[in-house]
């Protein structure tokens, strides 16, 4: 809920609550309880009492949704009551019953209640783009590459005013030059009929070719020559052309403009200021006294119907201004103190038409002047600002259209590459991977991790035993040290080889590498040795196999490092495609933490240099400057602090919006950064 909707429902309750005391507590009651029949029981109960109740209902309705009802729904109100009709005659007045009088009261002070929040709401509406072009004019003057780029910028429209100017001038010449030669004509013929006759007889002319042709040659050549003397002259004239640079009068023009603006928002903010603090003011009326906040109601219209035209005289001062928004609500010919034969039945109908007057004519009107001035003075539009880049993409568009089409195959081949590429990183880094670590977890053995093959070092084991026990069994004696050998020493043999012995073969090697060439020949010392290979080649599985294992352990392990780069890789093209095609939130929330600081930042310069009063209160600009700044951060805040920290929040906002003196203000100030500084960290 925005502060306009939160200033809207208490003056509403406070409507309420004093137009309904002289339902219940008017002059009369206990009389007319005493004397209540049939006939004032339908009074009571009358149609017209009852079409306006309705009335009153719908006017409170837009404080159901948080918001002030739209102009279109309070004039359809208002005409609907009949009020804003024409003048009541005296009769109808005087057979007006008291309660019906109240009711209407209370349907214009409803009424008056919604046009003052959609008048708060257009003047904050308005002020805050205010700051944005101040801005950017501060951006325009504090630097030099953009102070020239201003001025190439809007050198166009420069140069289309001045070829106006000049032309509207050498008009204006050839015009009295022509009237001259016009006039001299007839007064020499001494006739003015005949200078009737010849203007008449110059449309003749024009219709004959022979004829034409002369004049339009010659009246071209002396409007050229005017023209000529024209250009001549203003090039003369404009010594500013010939003192300063072009960047120099684009500085001058852009701090010109924005000293306008920064004047309109002093005097909007200053409107505000008045309508917050002075407008529906209930603070010195009493409840109980019905005249009191009726007269308020209609100086509050006054007020809104004053401050709304003056916020546009930028050529007065804030005191001025403030002057003559008092002295004409003090002397408004419409309020009831000035008018001697005021009917208290008739006011209220008196303060609807005007009502009516102000959201029809007021308000549209104020509207289309504010954006007026606001287009004047404000940056300058798109088509201004982007015209050189659009005529360079314009003038350079043949030749981007003849690369193109030179490396159509090019292009295709770089996007089709690109996909094939994109697809193939998608499914070999991201989804074969994955699957391997599935089928890691599930213990799925296709997906083992294996150096070489299952059955190998089996088949490799039982190979070297069968060969170490033949060779036992062909020599026996240097196997067991007899000339046969048994089968429990062949089973004793076994099992030392699988171990890894193979001394019987060892002790042959060594007896016949005494003899190398003999052992050779007639001994046993190469089959021996090709043994000894065979148990090389054991071991070495035997090696390769404990790696296997080791690697079998880690196997998840290593899925998930074949897996990291493509994910990361994945997660930064997302997040990169995210931020230039998505939502955009951590942006949006970066820029609405630089803001709110900002935004604090203006609260306390406000604060700091606003004007105070002798009860230590803060000038009507000052608050209309801090009213504008708060609503915007409450604009800020709402959706980002959870549900309780926000009431919290918005209470502090009021109360550094409060009369309660500016010291009171700045430590609301200081509370509110503080107490907050943690969920303004939060929204980065």
């Amino acid at each position: 809920m925005s502060i306009v909707a939160d200033q809207v429902r208490r003056l509403d309750a406070r409507i309420d609550r004093v137009s309904l005391v002289p339902l219940t507590l008017g002059p009369d009651h206990d009389a007319e309880l005493q004397a209540l029949d049939g006939a004032a029981t339908s009074v009571l109960a009358s149609p017209r009492v009852n079409e306006l109740l309705g009335i009153v209902k719908n006017l409170s309705s837009g404080l159901t949704s948080g918001a002030h009802l739209s102009s279109p729904r309070i004039q359809g109100l208002l005409a609907q009551s009949g009020l804003t009709g024409d003048a009541p005659l005296v009769e109808a007045l005087e057979t007006k019953s008291h309660y019906e009088t109240d009711v209407e009261w209370l349907l214009v002070g409803k009424a008056t209640v919604q046009t003052y929040g959609l008048l708060m709401s257009t003047l904050l509406d308005q002020i805050i783009p205010l700051s944005d072009d101040i801005w950017y004019w501060d951006q325009v003057l504090g630097s030099y590459p953009y102070s020239f780029l201003y001025t190439v910028q809007t050198s166009p429209l420069r140069m289309w005013e001045w070829s106006n100017e000049v032309f509207d001038e050498s008009l204006d010449r050839f015009h009295r030059l022509y009237r001259d030669q016009f006039h001299g004509q007839a007064s020499e013929a001494g006739d003015l009929s005949l200078a009737q006759q010849d203007g008449r007889g110059l449309g003749k002319k024009v219709k004959g070719m022979k004829d034409w042709y002369p004049q339009l040659s010659r009246h071209w050549r002396q409007f050229y020559g005017i023209v000529r003397q024209s250009v001549t002259e203003r090039s003369v004239a404009d010594i500013q052309h010939k003192i300063f640079s072009r960047v120099d009068i684009g500085r001058s023009e852009a701090r010109s403009k924005q000293k306008r603006l920064r004047k309109l928002r002093e005097m909007t903010a200053t409107g505000l200021g008045v309508l917050l603090d002075e407008g529906l003011n209930f603070r010195g009326s009493n409840e109980t006294h019905s005249d009191e906040w009726k007269s308020m109601l209609e100086r509050s219209v006054a007020l809104m119907d004053m401050v709304l035209p003056s916020v546009l005289f930028l050529d007065i001062s804030v005191s001025e201004f403030e002057d003559r928004v008092f002295t004409g609500v003090e002397e408004d010919p419409e309020l009831s103190i000035h008018i001697e034969e005021s009917s208290p039945a008739g006011r209220p109908a008196v303060l609807a038409r005007r009502l009516l007057k102000l959201l029809q004519d007021g308000l549209p009107d104020h509207r289309i002047a504010m954006a007026e001035v606001a287009r004047k003075n404000g940056r300058p539009s798109r088509l201004v600002r982007y015209w050189l880049p659009a005529a360079a993409l314009i003038i350079s568009s043949s030749t981007i259209l003849r690369i193109l089409v030179n490396r159509q195959d090019d292009i295709v081949n770089w996007i089709r590459d690109l996909g094939a590429t994109a697809r193939d990183f998608w499914f070999n880094w991201v989804v074969e991977p994955v699957r391997k670590i599935v089928g890691t977890i599930r213990h799925d053995a296709n997906s083992e991790i294996a150096i070489m093959s299952r059955d190998s070092l089996k088949a490799d084991r039982d190979s070297l035993e069968r060969m170490v026990v033949e060779f036992a069994r062909d020599n026996p004696e240097a196997a067991v040290g007899n000339s046969s050998i048994t089968e429990l020493q062949i089973s004793e043999i076994r099992s030392k080889v699988k171990e890894g012995d193979v001394t019987p073969v060892l002790k042959v090697y060594e007896h016949d590498l005494r003899r190398p060439i003999v052992g050779a020949i007639r001994g046993d010392l190469v089959r021996s040795l090709l043994i000894q290979v065979q148990k090389t080649k054991v071991d070495l599985e035997v090696a390769i196999s404990g790696i296997d294992s080791l690697l079998k352990s880690q196997e998840l392990v290593f899925g998930f490092v074949g897996l990291t780069p493509g994910v990361l890789v994945s997660i930064g093209i997302f997040q990169y495609l995210r931020t230039v095609f998505g939502s955009r939130k951590g942006v949006r929330k970066g820029r609405m933490v630089r803001r709110s600081v900002r935004v604090l930042r203006n609260i306390d310069r406000i604060l700091s240099d606003a004007t105070t009063s002798q009860n230590n209160i803060i000038s009507y600009r000052d608050h209309g400057l801090l009213v504008c700044e708060v609503h915007v951060l409450r604009g800020l805040a709402h959706g980002v602090l959870p549900g309780d920290v926000e009431r919290e929040f918005i209470e502090d906002l009021d109360e550094l919006t409060n009369f309660k003196g500016v010291q009171v203000q700045m430590k609301a100030l200081d509370r509110i950064r503080w107490a907050y500084a943690e969920w303004l960290s939060r929204m980065k």
